[in-house]
């Protein structure tokens, strides 16, 4: 495989913001630090709590939320919840009007749960009027690839099958997204739905610090560019040693596009990712996925032909906002990924 050099502009975003430097000190220690599976798990629970309290019920006010218990593949049940507008104009949007979303959320597939998206769910009933699910997929080790993806899919393909019952409307918009490893899931989902097809298609995904290649097994055409594994091998929140262990747990099939996603356009002849709905992009420049993204972010504008929004975070890590929640950075992140679901859904009618 060819050595990395890296794009200089990219290799620029992995400076350190000192800002976060001196506010990282002061914060948790994060889950991906932690030795295993278990304490990441204790650790992110924690850190969930602890949030929650801080933020309260304010951000609740004017959404709707109901549990839901979604059938997958298996005859198993997964755990999902609604957000729904309770202004009948929200986003000045009427209710037939509402587009669905459907959102995943992160955690190295092995951690985490759907309250991860809470604030995300929230601001997008009550800023643009959509119905959104939050979908909790089955976790590695217990569930390794390809249980997670495949929960995820079944969740997309259940909402869209009840789309009426949950007083959403996906042909004015249909969108899939998240963070993390819900961004890898959402990334693979967008293959899926483009090629079984999904009825009603997608119009958009949403991919937050999304992981979509494996360093094992980067295609030969695009490893030069891919350097940021090395370059921020010791970054804080997600270092080479917390993508180790997610991956070691996961166990997925590095070469298959439902995980290793740039897999499937390694011959650029075949244009693998042409079709796709316009695609959101927020990432962060001092984490080691940030190139890969960036990688495909570039693929799908240049090559494929999609439309592509691309926010980057220069000088912070993976999920940093999750961690300094009240820095004018991680406003911002929120704001810009509220701004992102609005160009999606403006996408949508073009």
């Amino acid at each position: 495989m060819t050595a990395p050099q890296g794009n200089p502009e990219w290799l620029a975003f992995g400076t350190i913001n000192p800002e976060f430097a001196e506010g990282i000190a002061n914060a948790p220690t994060p889950a991906a630090a932690m030795p295993d599976i278990k304490s990441m798990r204790e650790a992110s629970a924690a850190r969930r709590e602890t949030l929650q309290a801080a933020r309260g019920t304010a951000d609740s006010a004017g959404v709707i939320e109901r549990d839901l218990s979604i059938p997958v593949r298996d005859g198993t049940r997964i755990r999902a919840r609604s957000y729904s507008p309770e202004a009948a104009d929200a986003g000045g949007r009427k209710e037939s009007e509402r587009p669905l979303v459907v959102m995943l959320h992160g955690g190295g597939f092995c951690i985490g749960t759907l309250e991860l998206e809470e604030t995300n769910c929230r601001l997008f009933a009550k800023e643009h009027g959509c119905v959104v699910v939050s979908a909790e997929y089955r976790k590695a080790p217990e569930n390794p690839f390809p249980v997670p993806v495949e929960d995820a899919w079944d969740a997309v393909q259940w909402a869209a099958s009840n789309a009426s019952s949950l007083s959403a409307n996906p042909s004015v918009g249909f969108i899939v997204g998240g963070t993390s490893a819900g961004g890898n899931l959402s990334a693979a989902i967008g293959l899926l739905a483009r090629d079984l097809p999904l009825s009603p298609p997608l119009t958009g995904l949403l991919l937050i610090i999304p992981a979509v290649t494996d360093f094992r097994a980067i295609p030969a055409r695009f490893a030069p560019l891919i350097a940021s594994y090395e370059q921020n091998r010791d970054a804080p929140i997600l270092d080479q040693k917390a993508v180790d262990t997610f991956m070691t747990n996961y166990n997925p099939d590095i070469n298959s596009p439902l995980f290793n996603v740039l897999s499937a356009g390694a011959d650029k002849e075949k244009n693998a990712f042409k079709g796709l709905p316009p695609t959101v992009f927020q990432i962060c420049g001092l984490d080691p996925l940030r190139d890969e993204a960036l990688v495909y972010e570039q693929v799908l504008r240049e090559e494929a032909g999609v439309k592509t929004k691309l926010y980057v975070y220069p000088g912070v890590p993976h999920g940093f906002w999750g961690f300094l929640p009240d820095w004018h950075v991680s406003k911002a992140f929120v704001r810009d990924t509220v701004e992102g679901m609005g160009w999606l859904l403006k996408e949508a009618h073009k």
